[in-house]
């Protein structure tokens, strides 16, 4: 299993660039998993529905199953945020993990850059960084692709990845 991160600011295109890139991914053959962070309270379960109801009432974790998928919801319920290496521990073996967002990770990651975004590039700053994805000409030395070119950002992510081992061994924090 090998894992590489895409990181950017908000608004960059991440999700957007992600959704796009996978299915290229799995036209080749690899099976991708991806891990999201999200800065402020989410839910992804529907109100007044059962599963709702069962946390809201105060189950630690809710397995929704069904034949064509299945999700667990886990509440903190005040608990500190799991650590990246806890959340990859918890997948399934897949080909490749990306992981979208936790940019102050020390992780292995492709930059998402839009110019229209008007944000400064994380690169200079963040050694993690080993590449870009974006829309404008970028003077570095590393690897970069038109965030338009799919094709070249699913080889830079594959290129840029690294064994989940090697991320595991790794301390992190909060993302």
């Amino acid at each position: 299993m090998k894992v590489i991160g895409l990181a950017g600011w908000s608004g960059a295109g991440k999700t957007t660039l992600l959704a796009r890139v996978i299915p290229h991914l799995l036209g080749q053959g690899l099976r991708v998993s991806v891990i999201k962070h999200a800065h402020h309270e989410f839910d992804v379960d529907v109100p007044g529905k059962d599963s709702w109801r069962h946390r809201e009432a105060g189950a630690t974790e809710v397995l929704v199953t069904s034949a064509r998928r299945w999700a667990l919801m886990h509440e903190l319920r005040g608990a500190a945020e799991p650590l990246l290496p806890e959340l990859l521990a918890t997948l399934s073996p897949v080909d490749l993990v990306v992981i979208e967002g936790f940019k102050r990770e020390p992780l292995r990651k492709i930059e998402v850059h839009r110019a229209a975004n008007g944000k400064p590039l994380l690169f200079p700053d963040d050694p993690g960084v080993v590449g870009i994805a974006t829309d404008v000409a970028v003077e570095t030395t590393l690897p970069t692709a038109h965030l338009d070119d799919i094709e070249a950002v699913a080889a830079l992510l594959q290129r840029s990845a690294v064994s989940v081992e090697d991320v595991l061994a790794k301390s992190f924090s909060k993302g």
